[in-house]
């Protein structure tokens, strides 16, 4: 197992939910995004997601994609973020998974990125833009370092998709709550925990939720659905408004996850 799977053995064994914040590295500054993950892992954060700046983050809302262009106007870059992963390493094991666009993996190339990632320390990634039906050749790649790839289903995936996600899914399935993009008004309803449901009977894999959680309120209510509450939009958005505030938003998010 690797970190990410062994935080979901021990939050299953302790009748708990993990709590799984992000943040977008480099925005501002990558000094100030170790400060960041350092003051999750304080307030109990048990993985982190790590935001990779693209020019066209087709899933992301204003928030993220604002975020993203602070980021790249610093000058960040995924090999950057590998350096900084491999210096954050000195102070913290903490699991950490990338959230990047599949282009720059492209432009990085998929072996040397497998590598240099898990060389560096990073436990896992996330491609929105990537469906495991052209994945084959990062997939192959990650399943030989142990690197976690982490797919996506919607509200709106059949069946026959959730059997796809659930298969090529490692460390844990990402649902996202809506049909939207990041930073979407998020709505728990019958639909939403049916669809659960009929994920449930075709894995037993983690299932983490995403996309809309804002709120400590939110975030309790998706804890009794899921085994992982991702929360996004709404740290980024603390993290450039109203940081004096960041550290107790986050403990508050915390406190509600059950």
């Amino acid at each position: 197992m690797n970190r990410i799977e062994k935080v979901f053995k021990k939050v299953k064994a302790g009748n708990k939910k993990a709590f799984i914040p992000y943040v977008m590295a480099g925005d501002p500054s990558l000094e100030r995004t170790a400060e960041i993950v350092l003051m999750f892992e304080k307030c109990g954060a048990d993985i982190v997601e790590l935001g990779v700046p693209f020019t066209d983050p087709l899933a992301d809302g204003p928030t993220i994609q604002r975020a993203a262009e602070r980021a790249l106007k610093a000058g960040v870059t995924l090999r950057k973020i590998m350096g900084f992963v491999k210096e954050l390493r000195h102070r913290s094991q903490i699991p950490l998974l990338l959230m990047t666009y599949y282009n720059p993996i492209f432009k990085y190339g998929e072996e040397s990125f497998v590598k240099d990632a898990v060389d560096a320390g990073v436990d896992g990634v996330i491609v929105p833009d990537l469906p495991p039906d052209e994945a084959e050749g990062l997939m192959t790649r990650a399943g030989k370092a142990n690197f976690a790839t982490v797919f996506l289903l919607a509200p709106t995936s059949t069946e026959d998709r959730m059997k796809k996600v659930a298969k090529a899914s490692k460390g844990f399935i990402y649902y996202v709550s809506m049909t939207g993009i990041t930073g979407s008004r998020l709505l728990l309803d019958n639909s939403l925990r049916e669809s659960l449901s009929a994920l449930r009977r075709i894995t037993d894999k983690p299932v983490s939720i995403g996309f809309g959680v804002s709120n400590p309120e939110e975030a309790g209510s998706v804890s009794g659905l899921a085994d992982g509450v991702i929360v996004g939009s709404a740290i980024v958005k603390k993290i450039n408004e109203s940081a004096e505030d960041l550290e107790e938003f986050v403990s508050e998010l915390r406190r509600a996850i059950k």
